[in-house]
């Protein structure tokens, strides 16, 4: 009896092994996206600057994928549409320009979002920071389009001591900071780098480990806070880089070496609730720098050319990397084309999300087998954009860029940013010594100084000094760029390659059509925070209800005043019958008399 069981426990046993195995397989990664606001490609050290030192970032981009191919937006709105809706703004009607606080729209409510996937497939969803996606009423806001929960401001910008926004001067200064749909006063005096990865902490130490976790941080820094004290950051951390001459400069590294504290931070945590092994982090820049006019927050994309709101290198390839343990590919710098609305797909098949659909080339692409292989194509075409504003195009096919048109007029078309001598960095060793300090967490990956020194010099970008510049004038006439072999922009090859300069144009023109019709609307006075309890809000709501209310307040009122008038005239009543019966006696005694 005892030998003929042996094989069915035997065989019990495989069965049990194989089916645990599977469902070890099939258990959901936990989802980290931080993303950091206007931060320029010479900000951060893993792309081989030593001013700004970035430990754990650089930790994490060295022990990962450094994709210094990734692509973006040219904008803050734009980008994030995209990351959320998997699609080309064009294609969502997002492309023009951003949300300002007191315009009545955003990402329409027929797209559905990343959280939302995520959400249906099981897993916890949370924001923190900003959303930029609008906010005029509550159905465009976080925790209505698929978010558990968010804390963090719903405009642009805020001041990162008390979280207010005073967007022109015709409005008044505005509170936006928010617990889910709660107005936070509590926050107020906190420094808002630290307020946010304070609460990214806070969720992932929490967690419940039964479902997986979907985080996204979106940092308000390094972007300018308001027009008045536009770039803020902690005494303590601003004296850390006294080695910067330029006190804007200084303060800008402050604010990203902020950033990189919390990105420590995040990384023991999830170390700690031993979340890690089944983890992907994604590190990106929403779009490149303004080093000089609106918004300026002296941030360096050099080498590369132009800055934010161009149709430049230096405002749409963003720093950027993925660390995950369940990348087999690890350690090196991939030069993959690769665009923020590749991330929803992306990252939706890590999930085992079937559900996600496929667009137009320009739209999201599952890039997870790229990720995995540096002998596997991934994207042959990114858009950067058809600006309706200032009317330039901006396109990329299988390494050559199309540029006809540009914003400012081409003043900020140079190369700028240009870091100074080294006596404003930091020396090398100091650099090595602080990466692998066991402060950091580049202490946990046993990188080693030799193998460091060879991934940062991959991914720092060479431009050759000795080429012949060809000047391009996309005012005057398009340009057309080998980025490839040319990634800084100087070399202009129209003249050279006129059909191929013809064949980009005409995709251009096809996208173009295709594309749907922005939905920026103009601004709304009535959004004023002097008219909301000097907050910013869905005010397109609330004056629906005020609106609603209001007969049901004028019946009121009206009862109200039929009620007063019964009490007067009871009263009155009441009076005049008092009196009668006081003064009676006095009658009959004088009636006896």
């Amino acid at each position: 009896m005892m030998k003929r069981a042996v094989p069915y426990l035997v065989t019990l046993w495989l069965l049990w092994l194989g089916v645990g195995a599977s469902t070890a397989h099939q258990e959901r990664p936990n989802i980290v996206i931080i993303v950091a606001d206007d931060l320029g490609w010479n900000d951060v050290s893993f792309h081989g600057s030593n001013q700004i030192p970035t430990p754990n970032i650089d930790a994490l981009a060295y022990d990962g994928i450094i994709l210094n191919r990734h692509y973006v937006p040219p904008l803050c709105t734009p980008s994030r549409a995209s990351l959320m809706t998997g699609k080309h703004p064009m294609n969502i009607g997002m492309q023009d320009h951003v949300i300002i606080s007191d315009e009545p729209w955003g990402l329409g409510l027929d797209q559905k979002l990343m959280p939302q996937y995520f959400r249906e497939a099981g897993y916890r969803t949370h924001l923190v920071g900003k959303w930029h996606l609008g906010f005029f009423r509550r159905a465009y806001t976080p925790t209505y389009r698929g978010f558990d929960s968010h804390f963090g401001y719903l405009g642009p910008y805020i001041d990162y001591w008390d979280h207010s926004l005073q967007m022109n001067e015709t409005s008044a200064r505005g509170l936006d900071m928010r617990r889910n749909t709660a107005v936070n006063y509590d926050a107020n005096g906190t420094y808002a780098t630290d307020l946010f990865n304070d609460e990214a902490v806070r969720l992932i130490d929490s967690h419940n480990r039964s479902k997986p976790l979907f985080l996204v941080l979106t940092h308000l820094a390094p972007h300018t806070g308001n027009e008045d004290d536009p770039l803020q950051a902690p005494a303590d951390e601003i004296a850390k880089f006294d080695y910067i001459q330029d006190p804007k400069r200084r303060t800008l590294a402050a604010m990203v070496s902020r950033i990189d504290t919390g990105v420590g931070r995040i990384y023991r945590s999830l170390e700690r609730r031993r979340m890690l092994n089944n983890t992907i982090i994604l590190f990106y820049a929403d779009n490149g720098a303004p080093t000089l006019g609106i918004h300026a927050n002296s941030g360096s994309n050099y080498p590369l050319r132009g800055q934010k709101y161009s149709p430049w290198e230096g405002a749409v390839r963003g720093a950027a990397l993925i660390w995950s343990p369940l990348l087999p590919r690890k350690r090196v710098v991939s030069e993959q084309w690769i665009h923020v609305s590749d991330w929803l797909p992306t990252l939706g098949h890590a999930a085992g999300i079937q559900s996600i659909p496929a667009g137009s080339p320009i739209d999201g692409q599952n890039q997870w087998v790229t990720l995995q292989s540096a002998s596997v194509d991934g994207r042959t075409v990114v858009m950067h954009n058809v600006d309706r504003r200032y009317g330039y195009r901006s396109y990329m096919k299988q390494g050559w860029k199309y540029i006809n048109g540009t914003t400012a007029r081409g003043i900020y078309d140079g190369w700028l940013g240009q870091l100074s001598d080294q006596e404003d960095q930091i020396p090398e060793e100091d650099y090595f010594a602080q990466l692998l300090n066991d402060s950091f967490i580049g202490s946990s990956m046993l990188l080693s100084e030799e193998q460091v020194r060879e991934i940062r010099q991959n991914a720092t970008l060479q431009c050759a000094e000795d080429v012949q510049a060809i000047p391009c004038e996309p005012l005057v006439k398009p340009c057309l760029f080998n980025v490839v072999e040319d990634p800084c922009e100087r070399v202009n090859l129209a003249d050279e390659y006129p059909e191929l300069l013809k064949d980009l144009q005409s995709d251009v023109e096809r996208f173009k059509r295709d594309a749907l019709a922005p939905r920026n609307q103009p601004s709304d006075s009535r959004s004023d925070p002097a008219l909301h309890n000097n907050t910013w809000t869905w005010w397109q709501d609330e004056m629906d209800e005020q609106q609603h209310m209001a007969p049901y307040i004028l019946y009121l009122a009206a009862a109200i005043e039929i009620l007063l008038i019964l009490i007067v005239l009871w009263c009155g009543h009441r009076y005049c019958t008092r009196s009668r019966t006081k003064t009676e006696p006095k009658d009959a005694k004088l009636a006896n008399k």
